[in-house]
């Protein structure tokens, strides 16, 4: 699957008349070659592909990468690509300048032999990886299965009394037991805090009476997850579930929309008109959702100011939320697959038409 993807980047070099690819983000170097990269970087060319790196991880690098040259780098990566290039005469080469200092870049343009050309190319390999295939999506639906499975221990231990922390506290110990790792920094959110649609940790006590937000995402094999639930410890109160029902109907009038083609504008607009009949959509003060893959936060985003449109084999979340000042928020996100007819929500087994309500 690396070679296949390899090959469709240099496709695009050969359109941008380019010799190289200059690629430094660790992410898109995983993608490109499977391989977990840390502090190396990857120069693909129109017949062969280098991988620069230190001898920390040249031995690993060199017995997982296929079709790519490790070139083990005792300087800098900068002098040990230059003399590279110097050897096989690339004079044109791609980067995306977004993944450069401006000290970097200035270093490294000093570096490279008489005559090379930098040229950026933005968004080079982040459009290759827009489209998931069906290896990346395996390893989103391995990364989800974790996540579920995290959700599902919480609602045996979570109880009123508990600080935040505390739910935090046995979130290590979950991520720690399963050998994953979080996405993101979680967000726990318990009573007025739920109102915060990225509220911090704190040593809150849950009362019975409150409601418990959580948004967490799990990584693994660099694969990310993102989902939000809330959780009950007594009856839902009239003001909550007329909230949560209007947020729950929101995403489903978001999902209703979501096919091959569509704008994502208008998938947003389809949850902002279900809130708005109930007098709720000031309330919904962020985009809908965003795309997700090897970054907790990809294109596209689900937002009314975006231009984007959906593609099959994108994945994304829709995640609708409604926040009231000093009294609480609820946010429902699920995980979705787009189809060329609809969409596949891959998080569906984790019942998100009702709050968890524990005894």
């Amino acid at each position: 699957m690396a070679h296949i993807r390899i090959q469709k980047l240099r496709k695009q070099l050969v359109s941008q008349k380019i010799d190289a690819y200059l690629s430094v983000r660790d992410e898109d170097i995983r993608y490109l070659t499977g391989f977990p990269a840390h502090e190396s970087w990857l120069l693909v060319g129109l017949e062969k592909a280098a991988f620069f790196t230190d001898p920390r991880y040249s031995q690993e690098a060199r017995q997982h990468l296929k079709g790519v040259a490790v070139r083990e780098c005792r300087g800098s990566l900068r002098e040990e690509l230059a003399r590279y290039m110097t050897r096989r005469s690339l004079k044109t080469i791609g980067f995306d300048e977004r993944h450069f200092s401006v000290f970097s870049l200035k270093q490294l343009k000093s570096t490279l032999p008489a005559g090379t050309r930098l040229k950026a190319v933005n968004d080079a390999v982040l459009r290759l990886r827009l489209i998931k295939d069906r290896e990346e999506i395996s390893g989103i639906k391995e990364s989800l299965a974790f996540n579920m499975k995290a959700y599902q221990y919480l609602k045996t231990m979570i109880h009123p009394g508990m600080r935040e922390r505390d739910v935090f506290a046995r979130l290590l110990e979950f991520i720690s037991k399963n050998h994953i790792r979080f996405a993101f920094d979680p967000i726990i959110a318990s009573g007025p805090n739920s109102a915060f649609p990225h509220a911090r940790i704190t040593d809150r006590r849950i009362e019975r009476k409150d409601l418990l937000l959580i948004d967490m995402g799990m990584e693994k094999n660099g694969y990310k997850s993102d989902l939000t639930r809330i959780f009950l410890f007594a009856r839902i109160s009239p003001s909550v579930e007329k909230v949560y029902k209007a947020v729950a109907e929101a995403q489903q009038a978001a999902l209703g929309m979501i096919r091959d083609g569509i704008a994502v504008a208008q998938v947003d607009q389809a949850a902002r008109k279900s809130l708005k009949k109930k007098g709720l959509d000031k309330q919904f003060i962020h985009s809908l959702g965003h795309g997700l893959g090897l970054d907790i936060h990809e294109p596209p985003r689900l937002s009314v100011k975006s231009s984007e449109v959906l593609k099959s084999g994108m994945v994304v979340t829709v995640e609708p939320g409604v926040y009231l000042k000093g009294r609480f928020g609820i946010r429902i996100e699920d995980m979705v697959l787009v189809k060329d007819q609809g969409c596949e929500v891959l998080s569906q087994s984790l019942i998100s038409s009702h709050p968890f309500l524990l005894k």
